[in-house]
């Protein structure tokens, strides 16, 4: 490459690519001889030998990451550098190829070479020229370079320059982004109003214990510690290392490239017509020469505002340009174009010519909106009565394209509103600031818009809307338009659903909000919508994914009043388990909060949930099937899901494990709300004629329903409370029936295994608190009935009854029916030889039973 014949050395360039594309793993090994001589040639005199290194460099970056060409690339850079402010013409234009495969690959290298790039974007484009009245630094100039020799025209070159510094600033404004807040309060890119996540304590975790929970001041993830002190860099910077980061350089490049950036417009400025009724028509080369100038200066204002002052910054770029932008860009507004795409339909004909499209490509109405984005950024409400012309001319535009009907892309709306809520931050006038947001909603209220538009609208009413509950000055929460805007969230939300689950979940963000803040119309149509949206079959609460559902149950705190149709859907997503049990359990939770059992509860609710209602809720919720369901289930018969005993008249289903948990963990929490009903003998009351209306008489109950009725029993009952006759009966044929399929659950049955502790512990609470239960039990045992199978099963249980601790105090007082019940099993089993189970049960009655009564010797006599 060395060789003094450009043939040589293109032949080598070429030869040398060749052989990487065939053997890549030498690439490594040689990096560093690779890119010294590649970028020892971006200057070299022979068109041809720079093309093959361009060729070579195209072929090469993709395949070497940054972090192992960085060590090298202030050696590219320089040379890089070296060739963009060469002599000769050719080798510039050559540059810019090489500066577009690095913007493509390596945009952060290139950020970190950003003064000594910046300073070569204008010597391409310009030349120095010294003050004829003082030869010092400070007075020098930059004036736009003409060169006739060129092989491109100058507005062309100029224009090729401007595209790739525009892509350059680009870089440096989404790295200085990253983590910061514009001043319209929009955070990042990705950032949507509605509801945040904050730090989450479950309080269960902590009752226990003293364990110490920060909260952040903010409620956020991250706590922000306010400083007026900034921490200095190990190593110091100077501010030619910090770049446009800092002030002092972000002002001085203003100053040279906007005197050339408005010399490159005024080449190309629109002759200004006598009546411009259509708008101002610019030629083809207008068109691109605005577009790169606009978007220069728009990415130069972003960098100002994300300025550790960006008051300042804005004051001394309004002293500095707004004179001349008003005087070259605001006096030939709106822009429109010379060549467009014929329009199919009659329709669209009337609409506005800024919004169609050029044969260019040129996004004219994004230029037009870019230059009122740039130009509001100057005024504020103090500079109004000055600025008043040229705003309204924006205003104008601004409600014309919005209420012209047509259709807009993100990018498009994303500036507009922009521009939109600028003029409602400075707009003192309320009939102004209101037609506005007039003009937005008539874009709002269009069909079939796509989600990124409709989400961007969103975010910018929820915007306006806490702005002015937040500022109470601003007085915007009266607007009509945002009262109509928010009265239909609701009725949005239940016709979106799933067909769009992250637009659904800003619609509730946006409705949480505002409900949190108690607003008249969103609660007024929440409280409609409510039975649409908590619908167990196809409402948003059981379609829209677990993060959406958690919102929506939590909107249940605000929802003015919740009726008994209501409560008898939100039962039924609980029992349909469309819900997870963490939900369900908040579900529950919050309605108890809201019932008029809660003595902390706050006033200003009054009884939003009835009496009748809640415990209705409670019992449906208890008993974990539907009325239909339980209806189903008199049906089935047989193994493998129906666990049946001759001695009593209640059936088991058997439920899946997972259904099991979740229906027990569900009515845990059913349990500890009504043990925090006062009157617990009038809850008992309650239940017990509910059982008696909805579950006496059913033949096939569910192992899960009838474990939970008699916890729950178990834990609301005392001694001294007689449930009536119906009411016992059924207890005491669901602890037999649960008792009889403890005992005779298979070892191999896993699943129904996991089952046992929890069910034998409901048995026997509920009969060592209740004597009557265990007396009903114990007489509606017909032994004679039983088949020859079941006699040792419930020698077993009766065995372990007797030696069971807490219940050896009933079973001593219940002596004479376990006698009887022991009597009526040997009459069956007498003619036939001694078993062991047998022998057991004697041995257990007369050592727990027999040996402590007067008649202890009346079972010995059976044997």
């Amino acid at each position: 490459m060395n060789h003094y014949s450009a043939g040589v050395k293109q032949s080598a360039l070429f030869g040398l690519k060749d052989l990487l594309s065939h053997y890549p793993f030498i690439i490594d090994a040689h990096l560093s001889n690779i890119l010294n001589e590649l970028a020892a040639v971006f200057t070299d005199k022979d068109s041809s030998v720079r093309k093959a290194a361009v060729c070579l460099l195209q072929f090469l970056a993709p395949k070497m990451r940054a972090e192992h060409i960085s060590p090298f690339f202030p050696l590219m850079s320089a040379h890089l550098s070296s060739a963009m402010t060469h002599i000769s013409e050719e080798i510039q234009e050559d540059s810019l190829k090489i500066l577009d495969i690095f913007l493509k690959e390596y945009p952060t290298l290139l950020r970190d070479r950003s003064t000594i790039l910046l300073n070569n974007f204008v010597e391409l484009i310009s030349h120095q020229q010294l003050s004829t009245q003082q030869k010092s630094r400070d007075k020098i100039s930059w004036m736009i370079s003409v060169n006739p020799n060129r092989r491109m025209m100058s507005q062309q070159w100029r224009l090729n320059v401007l595209v790739r510094l525009q892509k350059f600033l680009q870089i440096l404004v989404e790295d200085s982004s990253v983590l910061e807040i514009d001043s319209e309060g929009q955070k990042g890119r990705t950032h949507s109003i509605g509801i945040q996540k904050s730090l989450s304590v479950n309080w269960q975790d902590h009752a226990a214990s003293k364990q110490y929970i920060q909260l952040y001041e903010n409620g956020d993830l991250y706590p922000k510690i306010n400083s007026f002190f900034t921490l200095r860099s190990l190593s110091m910077t100077s501010n030619d290392e910090k770049g446009l980061a800092s002030m002092s350089n972000l002002k001085g490049f203003i100053q040279v490239i906007i005197p050339l950036l408005l010399d490159c417009w005024v080449e190309v400025s629109p002759t200004q017509l006598a009546t411009p009724v259509l708008g101002n028509i610019l030629e083809h080369g207008s068109q691109q020469i605005m577009e790169a100038v606009l978007g220069i200066i728009h990415l130069l204002w972003k960098l100002a505002k994300q300025n550790k002052d960006p008051y300042e910054m804005e004051i001394w770029l309004r002293a500095n340009y707004l004179i001349d932008f008003k005087h070259h860009f605001m006096s030939y507004f709106p822009y429109s174009f010379q060549e467009t795409i014929k329009q199919k339909k009659k329709d669209h004909l009337k609409s506005n010519k800024y919004y169609m499209t050029s044969s260019n490509n040129i996004d004219h109405l994004l230029l037009n909106l870019t230059l009122c984005e740039i130009m509001v950024s100057l005024a504020n409400t103090s500079t109004l009565p000055m600025d008043a012309h040229w705003l309204d001319l924006i205003r104008k535009f601004g409600i014309e394209t919005l209420q012209d009907g047509c259709k807009l892309n993100s990018k498009q709306l994303n500036k507009l509103l922009r521009v939109t809520w600028r003029l409602l931050e400075i707009q003192l006038n309320k009939a102004a600031a209101e037609t506005l947001m007039k003009a937005v909603y008539t874009f709002y209220q269009q069909r079939n818009l796509p989600f990124p538009v409709r989400t961007l609208l969103l975010n910018f009413f929820a915007r306006v809307y806490q702005e002015g509950e937040n500022n109470l000055h601003i007085n915007r929460s009266q607007s009509k338009v945002l009262t109509c805007w928010l009265a239909g969230l609701p009725q949005q939300l239940v016709l979106l659903g799933l067909k769009n689950p992250e637009l659904s979940e800003q619609l509730i963000g946006i409705i949480y909000s505002a409900a949190s803040r108690a607003n008249k119309e969103i609660l007024q149509n929440l409280q409609a919508a409510a039975p649409l949206i908590y619908d167990p079959l196809d409402g948003a609460v059981v379609l829209l994914p677990p993060e959406s559902q958690q919102h929506l149950i939590q909107l249940l705190y605000f929802v003015p009043h919740l009726p008994s149709n209501l409560l008898a859907s939100l039962s039924r997503c609980c029992i349909m388990g469309k819900l997870s049990v963490e939900l369900t359990t908040t579900l529950i939770r919050i309605l108890r909060i809201r019932s008029s059992f809660v003595a902390w509860k706050y006033p200003a609710q009054g009884s939003s949930v009835s009496d009748v209602g809640y415990i209705s809720f409670l019992f449906s919720t208890l008993t974990g099937f539907s009325s239909e369901e339980m209806s189903s289930l008199q049906s089935i018969r047989g193994k493998p899901h129906i666990n049946q005993t001759l001695l009593s008249p209640v059936q088991l289903y058997l439920t899946d494990l997972e259904q099991f948990s979740y229906h027990w963990t569900m009515a845990e929490v059913v349990s500890q709300c009504l043990s925090t009903i006062p009157s617990k003998s009038q809850c008992i009351d309650i239940v017990q004629s509910g059982i008696c209306k909805y579950l006496v008489g059913l033949t096939v109950v569910p192992d899960s329903t009838a474990g939970v009725i008699l916890c729950v029993f178990s834990k609301l009952l005392d001694q001294v409370y007689v449930l009536n006759e119906n009411a016992s009966r059924f207890l005491a044929s669901l602890c037999y029936s649960l008792l009889y399929l403890l005992l005779t659950i298979e070892r191999e049955d896993t699943e129904h295994i996991q089952k046992r502790d929890v069910l034998w512990n409901s048995c026997i609470s509920i009969l060592s608190t209740s004597l009557q239960i265990l007396r009903v039990m114990l007489q509606t045992l017909q032994v004679n009935h039983a088949s020859r199978d079941e006699l040792p099963v419930l020698a077993q249980l009766l065995c372990l009854l007797m030696q069971h601790r807490q219940l050896q105090t009933h079973m001593k007082t219940s002596e004479f029916l376990v006698k009887q019940i022991v009597k009526d099993i040997m009459v069956l089993k007498s003619d036939e030889a001694q078993e062991q189970w047998l022998t057991d049960l004697h041995y257990n009655f007369n050592i727990y039973l027999a040996t402590h009564s007067p008649g202890s010797g009346a079972v010995s006599t059976l044997y």
